[in-house]
Parts: structure tokens; C-alpha cells; sequence
């Protein structure tokens, strides 16, 4: 997780609302990992989702979930009593052993230079030790761009365009596979698009004010953020169709890396 102003630190309530939705997305992502990995660091560990779902998987396995946010990690250390928890940005933090299997369920993308920083999660592991990466791939759905737009639209514009241009930016799948090839003994890489039936478009804006709206919330004045939050929800009704049962489809691509070390 990124960091932000107190006032905005991240609320594990916002993210366990939607806690069935991104357990999915893990257990797709923990499908494809082959072996019995014995060191396990889950980075952006977060509430805990994913290390709760590894230990259930690799009972024997040595644990640690490293995230910054410590509201966070008190949940997560509830989720998985039997892990280890790391207070640290990932950006800095260096396992003290080679892990077997390194996780990043949603959180790389919060991140820059992904050429360097994949390069540097493969030389973390021991030899043939797993990366397994998910990341958001849905910058250009209604419910990102809209952000963009909106910052770019009014009183807030010279303070929001600057988060908008600095927000890190995954790659294409052949970046990741021309990145990793070499260093990589096998390679997987695939995309998904989710379609979650959430109740209403104030769903997706709760959804998103535990992540991707907060870097655009955080340097505003309370009127202003209201202001933001109201012109999101208008132009998200006018961009998703609300079907007979009252839910609107929330379309969420996502973008899956597992590469192996060679032995």
C-alpha cells in the first residue's frame, strides 16, 4: 500500500466489504503455483486475504506478510495468527532468506519501473522459487478514467493532474514476458476480465475509496471532496446500465504473472 496522510490511512473496513470479490482473484492467482514452498513472503499483505488463503495451502509453510499500513496488518495478523507481519514499504523491504514463493496480489501496481523492480522480486528468490503477481489492468474502464477526468475538470486541477500523471502505470504482457524470459525457467501470463454485480454505482465508489480514489481525495478540502465523490457518482451512472434486478456489472480486468526461477 502507498502511503498517505493519516487522515487517509487505509480503512481495512472499505476492503473487507468487498473481501469475497478480491478472495477470488487470489485463489485464481494461487491455482496456477506448483510445489510445496517452505518460505513464503506476501507482499502488500493487506487485510490478509491472501495470507490466510497460503497458510490454509502450505500448512508447513514459514509465512510473512510485509505491508505499511499497520491497521492493516492488525487485521491481517487476526486473519492468519500463524504468519509473520512486517510493518515496511515493499519499495524498501528485502527478505532476510530467499523465499520459495513470493506473492503480490494488487499492490505492484502502486509502484514504478517495473523492469527494475520485477528483475529485483526474481533475484529475491531461492532457486526455483515462484513470483506470482496480480495487478489491476483497468485504467482504461469508465470507473479509472473518470477519476482522471474529474481531476483534470475543475478547482482541484492543479493539485490533482500531478497525482493523475504520477500514478505508476503497469506494463503490456509483452513487456512482463520480455522482462522475465531471460531470467525465468517458465513463464505464465494471462488476463481475466472480472464482472462483479455490485448493488449500484455508490458500490463502486466505496469499492474504489479504499484504494484508487484516496491519492485523489487526500490533498483536498472536506467541500471539495464531496464536490469530487458527487460528480464521480453522476458521470458513473451515466457510464454503467443498471439491469432489471437493480445491480450494475463492474467490469474488472486484471493482469496475472507467474514466473519460476530456474533451479
Amino acid at each position: 500500500m502507498t502511503n498517505l496522510s493519516p487522515e487517509f490511512a487505509w480503512e481495512p473496513e472499505l476492503l473487507l466489504r468487498f473481501d469475497a470479490e478480491r478472495v477470488g482473484v487470489v485463489r485464481d492467482l494461487l491455482s496456477r503455483v506448483q510445489g510445496d514452498p517452505r518460505r513464503i513472503v506476501d507482499l502488500g499483505c493487506g487485510s490478509g486475504a491472501s495470507t490466510r488463503m497460503l497458510a490454509e495451502r502450505f500448512p508447513q509453510a514459514r509465512i510473512t506478510g510485509v505491508d505499511q499500513s499497520a491497521p492493516m496488518l492488525a487485521v491481517a495478523a487476526e486473519r492468519a495468527p500463524g504468519a509473520a507481519f512486517v510493518c515496511a514499504d515493499i519499495a524498501d523491504f528485502r527478505p532476510q532468506a530467499p523465499p520459495d514463493l513470493v506473492v503480490a496480489d494488487s499492490v505492484l501496481q502502486w509502484l514504478g519501473d517495473h523492469e527494475g523492480l520485477f528483475a529485483r522480486l526474481m533475484d529475491w528468490l531461492a532457486p526455483g522459487g515462484t513470483l506470482a503477481v496480480q495487478m489491476p489492468d483497468n485504467r482504461q474502464e469508465p470507473s479509472h478514467a473518470l477519476m482522471r477526468l474529474i481531476a483534470a475538470d475543475g478547482p482541484w486541477a492543479d493539485r490533482l493532474v500531478p497525482v493523475a500523471k504520477t500514478r505508476a502505470v503497469i506494463a503490456t504482457y509483452g513487456d512482463y514476458y520480455r522482462w522475465l524470459r531471460p531470467v525465468a525457467q517458465s513463464l505464465d501470463i494471462w488476463q481475466t476480465a472480472y464482472v462483479h454485480p455490485l448493488d449500484g454505482v455508490e458500490a463502486i465508489v466505496d469499492w474504489f475509496r479504499g484504494s484508487a480514489l484516496r491519492p485523489f481525495l487526500a490533498p483536498l478540502a472536506p467541500p471539495e471532496r464531496q464536490e469530487f465523490l458527487a460528480r464521480y457518482r453522476r458521470d458513473l451512472s451515466e457510464s454503467y446500465e443498471v439491469e432489471d434486478d437493480g445491480k450494475v456489472l463492474f467490469i474488472y480486468p486484471r493482469l496475472f504473472v507467474l514466473a519460476r526461477k530456474a533451479a
